[in-house]
């Protein structure tokens, strides 16, 4: 399904932990990292396209997560001639994207890179908001760009959630254990209590 243009309709997921930190999946088979993102269906809205391919991507239901914000209107990027099957050729142009700035209200154990037959992704990572871009395929970066900056104001307040979890309290509503809520900078190696979701490996060197 693709607009007068030539851009097909999609979305693109910025999925945040309660440390702000954004989940980044590595494509499977390849050495190039990105945000999960996929085709609006016909008939679907962007935020049904959002649930549907947060679901397929990396296994989460819409309870998981809480809809922070999204950009006001489309961001676009062209594709290569390259990348682009040669019978799409001279009609496909690339992708017009409507971001979704997520928060994660669960657990990590309920990430799941296999929810379906045809996973995206075979290791994710947790990384700071303002992810180095140098390991996104070359022509998606400005795109990203764009996205993290425009819906970074709506970033949460890392005080309001943290009072709740210093000293092992818990919050009113997300149910987060301690360890999840405390501040720093993320360990190299996963911590000894984080179990990866099925077909998960953690690299902490994205660019390995």
């Amino acid at each position: 399904m693709l607009d007068r243009e030539g851009f097909r309709p999609n979305v693109g997921i910025i999925l945040l932990n309660q440390k702000n930190q954004v989940f980044w999946g590595k494509r499977i088979r390849t050495h190039s990292w990105q945000f999960p993102q996929g085709g609006i269906d016909r008939g679907e809205s962007p935020e049904q396209a959002m649930f549907r391919e947060l679901h397929e991507e990396v296994g989460l239901q819409p309870e998981h997560v809480r809809i922070v914000a999204r950009t006001r209107d489309w961001l676009r990027y062209e594709v290569p001639d390259r990348f682009i099957r040669r019978d799409a050729r001279g009609f496909y142009k690339g992708q017009k994207q409507i971001w979704y700035l997520l928060q994660m209200v669960t657990h990590d154990h309920h990430l799941n890179l296999r929810a379906t037959d045809h996973p995206e992704f075979d290791a994710w990572r947790w990384n700071d908001y303002w992810v180095p871009l140098d390991v996104v395929v070359e022509f998606k970066r400005g795109v990203y760009e764009m996205a993290l900056t425009e819906l970074a104001r709506y970033l949460p307040r890392q005080d309001r959630q943290n009072r709740y979890l210093r000293g092992g309290n818990r919050g009113p509503r997300d149910g987060m254990d301690s360890d999840n809520g405390q501040n720093g900078p993320m360990d190299i190696q996963p911590p000894m209590h984080m179990e990866l979701p099925p077909g998960a490996s953690f690299d902490p060197n994205p660019q390995g």
